[in-house]
């Protein structure tokens, strides 16, 4: 007499994507180096530009408070670029295809990704501010202006987080995802981040304040330092809403194209 078959029941979505955060999370504290190093570089370039150059940029010695909206940009950026690294290996070890063949959406396994580099990246940003306390950093915001530049800086996390694993998946390797995404660690050095725009030459200007990089930054300066934020704050939601639209649609689409060819 045989068996009847028994279909294997799915998992939940919500259950799938928990585990993969959780497995996630588990690799990012085990690689303590990542995290170390997207705190110490963004503390570093602060305390470079703070005491090296701030005094030829800005010499009433309120440099730091210009400068660190920026910094904490960068400190997300290099947060979240290490997200391309850790798809693209999941994509070339072939774990991918053991996940394949269970009963989940294997697609979560970039969403635990995403999700344990913004908890880390948030991290990094509250010890980046934290240095930047002691070195002189002194913000006028209140705390609804704090929740809002929260905000901001949690949208902008995810949204850049999204598209580092969108370059992770379409990438051959783990160096080509590194590499792909190092490009876009150069866009906070042509904003506003470290000299007002209105300092660079005129074709130099017109990229820096029509990237996304400058509303976001001139939104986080403005909630917490009190300078003017304009229709800044608008454009920065839209851009960082933007971005993780295109980044989630192009992560789907090559994630699906790729397991496809499995």
């Amino acid at each position: 007499m045989t068996t009847p078959y028994k279909a294997v029941q799915s998992v939940s979505f919500l259950t799938t994507n928990a585990v993969f955060i959780g497995r996630s999370i588990r690799l990012s504290l085990r690689n303590v180096e990542a995290l170390l190093m997207a705190v110490i570089l963004p503390v570093m370039l602060m305390l470079l530009f703070t005491y090296v150059f701030g005094g030829a940029i800005d010499t009433t010695g309120n440099y730091v408070n210009y400068v660190v909206p920026g910094i904490i940009l960068l400190c997300a950026g290099f947060g979240s670029s290490s997200t391309a690294v850790n798809v693209a290996e999941d994509m070339t070890n072939g774990i991918i295809d053991r996940f394949r063949t269970m009963p989940i959406t294997s697609i979560s396994v970039i969403t635990g990704h995403v999700v344990a580099s913004v908890a880390r990246n948030l991290l990094a940003t509250g010890i980046v501010i934290g240095v930047a306390y002691l070195v002189g950093f002194r913000p006028t915001g209140s705390v609804m202006e704090w929740l809002g530049a929260l905000g901001v800086i949690t949208l902008f996390i995810l949204a850049f987080t999204w598209l580092f694993a969108a370059i992770g998946l379409a990438s051959g390797n783990p160096s080509a995802a590194s590499g792909y995404g190092f490009a876009l660690l150069f866009l906070p050095y042509i904003s506003s981040a470290f000299v007002p725009t209105d300092t660079m030459p005129t074709w130099l200007r017109g990229v820096a304040d029509n990237q996304p990089i400058t509303p976001v930054i001139e939104t986080i300066r403005g909630l917490l330092t009190g300078t003017p934020i304009d229709n800044s704050a608008w454009l920065a939601a839209g851009w960082c809403v933007l971005l993780l639209l295109i980044a989630i649609g192009w992560s789907i689409l090559t994630f699906r194209r790729k397991a496809a060819r499995r």
